[in-house]
């Protein structure tokens, strides 16, 4: 069994190579890209913003494919804030705070630019090298989970690194595939049943990535917190004291960044994105939230439909309290983000949390050929 579980991973990485060189060839130079390089660059050149935004774009130029590089400076009438981005030093300056708050992420994409990577190929790097772990990580997973069925492992691995959102989050200049290598390792803690002070170590790397996935790491705390409480009539001074850190870090990165704000980054994603942020004070009316959020939901039908199927699997094959609980808690965090941020069309913004409820099914449906049992974290 040992041999064939070796010639399986053997053949997983040489199909996880193929499939990343792939993924490199069909690589895009997005919008996003001068906000994350901009985001490094001032930390290189703090007092020089002028030459953080000119060289910021000089950079893509060089590297980038023509029409790449068009739709990103926006010479089409309508995208007149890219326009502005590229040309006006205070309207570029005043976009960063919304990438600069990924400090983990814009980390990472630095080393490698340190190690001698050029800056747009640092970022791009950065996804396709987290698309080629995720893919071993994942192996892992099934490993765990089928034990004896070394093919299905690959084949359901190979499966879904072809899925059309893990594709796009590995071409792109985005911290979705990086942080996604994240959530399958905290699909092993669970597995692997890791102490509650390993998963808070993974839960602070997560917030420290994308603060915004503190909905996720405190809902997990808050859950944990309450089973046990549940289970042993007794309150574990611990999670509160986690819940707090992860808080206290979420909102010291915020200030120091100078972020703008939820209502901002609303506004500006799906109400009218500003050239200029100070020189135009905005308000969101419940109105114009609600109009929004019906709007998107009816596109979000496709999401809403795969999960009920998943979690209805999970809840018919599993009596387990602990791990209905473990998959409401990803269900709850698919909405929580769709509620702030309601970008229906990208699916890369709730795959994260989709694809662990995904495992999740697998874990009860593995149950018919092992006697895995996923217990608490203590």
């Amino acid at each position: 069994m040992k041999v064939k579980w070796r010639l399986s991973f053997l053949l997983i990485i040489s199909i996880l190579a193929l499939l990343t060189f792939w993924n490199y060839q069909n690589r895009v130079y997005d919008w996003d890209m001068p906000g994350y390089m901009g985001s490094m660059y001032t930390s290189e050149f703090p007092d020089s913003p002028d030459k953080v935004r000119i060289i910021t774009y000089q950079e893509i130029k060089k590297e980038a494919p023509a029409d790449h590089y068009t739709d990103i400076i926006g010479i089409k009438q309508w995208d007149i804030p890219r326009q502005y981005f590229v040309k006006n030093t205070q309207s570029f300056t005043e976009q960063l705070p919304y990438f600069q708050i990924k400090v983990g992420y814009i980390l990472v994409i630095t080393l490698f630019y340190k190690l001698g990577l050029s800056s747009p190929m640092a970022v791009l790097f950065t996804s396709l090298i987290s698309y080629f772990f995720s893919g071993v990580l994942l192996f892992y997973i099934l490993k765990l989970l089928f034990p004896k069925k070394y093919w299905l492992a690959v084949v359901l691995t190979v499966a879904s690194m072809l899925l059309p959102p893990m594709t796009y989050m590995s071409r792109v200049s985005t911290p979705d595939m990086f942080i996604f290598q994240f959530m399958l390792i905290f699909i092993i803690g669970l597995l692997k049943k890791w102490s509650k002070w390993a998963m808070f170590v993974l839960l602070f790397g997560i917030t420290f990535i994308r603060p915004d996935y503190i909905t996720f790491t405190l809902t997990y705390i808050i859950a944990v917190f309450f089973f046990q409480y549940l289970q042993e009539k007794k309150i574990d001074v611990s999670f509160i004291a986690q819940g707090t850190v992860l808080l206290i870090m979420y909102l010291v990165i915020i200030k120091f960044y100078h972020y703008p704000g939820w209502k901002d980054l609303f506004y500006d994603t799906f109400i009218d994105r500003r050239p200029i942020i100070s020189t135009h004070p905005i308000d969101v009316s419940v109105k114009d939230y609600l109009s929004i959020i019906y709007i998107k939901i009816i596109y979000f039908k496709k999401v809403t439909l795969s999960v009920a199927i998943m979690i209805g699997v999970i809840f018919w094959r599993s009596k387990d309290v602990w791990v209905r609980m473990i998959s409401v808690l990803f269900l709850i965090n698919v909405y929580i983000k769709f509620f702030f941020f309601p970008q229906s069309a990208a699916l890369r913004f709730f795959f994260p949390f989709i694809f662990p409820l995904f495992m999740m099914m697998l874990y009860v449906l593995s149950k018919k050929y092992n006697d895995l049992k996923l217990e608490k974290i203590a």
